[in-house]
């Protein structure tokens, strides 16, 4: 009769007492045993964790509904939960472990094993503020355990590596977005790097001065070749740089052996018109390459960056074709700032101009339009 009454309803003779009393020694008695077939289990092995794990869900359903446990059938059920979170654990199941344990505390908050393996489930989750929680929770119930000292020893130590790289994060978005806003405000326009294989990545730097310094690749089309300036401040001109490129004392070009690349006979061309500008956020995210991990940039870090963007700037050169681009040549007395902020002049991630020479052969075949990029 006690098998057929309403959950929740109080048994009222001695029989239906003690009908349930039967039933309640029989699931006691199953989860026992369950629960020593999963330890048998885990014993034998990692083979038989999956049956261990079986069984051990078995018991815990015996013990249902654990809110209508006493003190005592909470705290076996607590152990059940702790033992399959240890075997869950053992298999790299860390979030489902994690659950286990904290049902564990939750049936028994004085459980040492059950905070212990939050713990471990917590820390493989990279849940650092509620390892460190259950940390100290462990050790309200239990002072002197050493391996809680010590595993709290490491989440904080990990807390604080782990706040130094927001720092560090948090540092290099500013100082990426200082270096876009001034782009920005100087108009000049940056597209897709190119020629990286020959500079790596190069990105330019702003001074305290507010001075923006850019690393510049020269290409010498006849040859394909290229040289390097390091460090182009934006308010030099061309003339002194190429001047000590150039200069008599300098030895010739190692491929000149006509010596036509002199100071008096070069002249520098950028490739107008070709290329699409990036989004602020493309602008950014370059920026930030190979300063941080792309997987450590908090989310949404970025997001709104380009609500803001005037399209319209961006817009005015749209993407370009080979074809449709032209050669326009730079006047040396120019500043380099100048020069970048012509509305033709879209940045391949760096400036690139390219040197010819009027003693060269080849300066026709340029000047005519019949060279390309390969």
């Amino acid at each position: 009769m006690a098998l057929l009454m309403e959950p929740g309803a109080e048994p009222l003779t001695e029989s239906e007492q003690a009908d349930l009393a039967g039933i309640a020694a029989i699931k006691e008695s199953a989860a026992r045993e369950f629960k020593e077939q999963g330890n048998q289990f885990v014993r034998m092995g990692r083979k038989h964790y999956a049956e261990a794990i079986s069984c051990y869900t078995k018991a815990i359903a015996q013990m249902e509904p654990h809110s209508s446990l006493d003190a005592a059938a909470a705290a076996d059920a607590s152990v059940l939960f702790a033992n399959r979170s240890h075997v869950n654990l053992l298999l790299g199941n860390h979030r489902r472990a994690l659950d286990d344990a904290e049902q564990a505390i939750r049936l028994s908050p004085s459980s040492v094993k059950a905070y212990y393996r939050a713990v471990k489930a917590a820390l493989a989750l990279n849940l650092l503020p509620d390892a460190a929680s259950f940390c100290r929770r462990g050790l309200e119930q239990d002072p002197a355990n050493e391996e809680f000292k010590k595993l709290l020893s490491q989440v904080d130590a990990k807390l604080s590596e782990q706040e130094r790289q927001r720092a560090k994060v948090a540092q290099a978005i500013a100082a990426a977005k200082d270096l876009a806003s001034a782009m920005e405000k100087r108009g000049v326009k940056l597209g897709e790097a190119a020629y990286q294989e020959l500079t790596g990545v190069k990105k330019p730097k702003l001074d305290e001065q507010g001075v923006l310094h850019w690393p510049v690749l020269l290409l010498y089309p006849e040859v394909m070749s290229s040289d390097f300036i390091e460090d182009f401040p934006e308010t030099d001109t061309f003339s002194p740089h190429l001047d000590v490129m150039f200069s008599e004392s300098s030895p010739p070009l190692p491929w000149d052996e006509n010596h036509a690349y002199t100071r008096d006979a070069i002249e520098l061309y950028y490739q107008g018109g070709f290329g699409k500008p990036l989004s602020k956020s493309e602008i950014l995210r370059y920026l930030l390459e190979g300063t941080v991990d792309s997987k450590s940039l908090p989310d949404g870090a970025l997001d709104g960056e380009d609500e803001d963007h005037d399209s319209s700037k961006s817009g005015t050169i749209t993407s370009s074709t080979e074809g449709s681009s032209k050669w326009i040549k730079v006047k040396e007395g120019k500043t380099l700032q100048e020069v970048l902020q012509d509305k033709d002049f879209i940045i391949p991630a760096i400036p690139v101009f390219f040197v010819v020479s009027r003693k060269s052969t080849f300066y026709k075949d340029f000047k005519a339009g019949n060279w390309s990029l390969p």
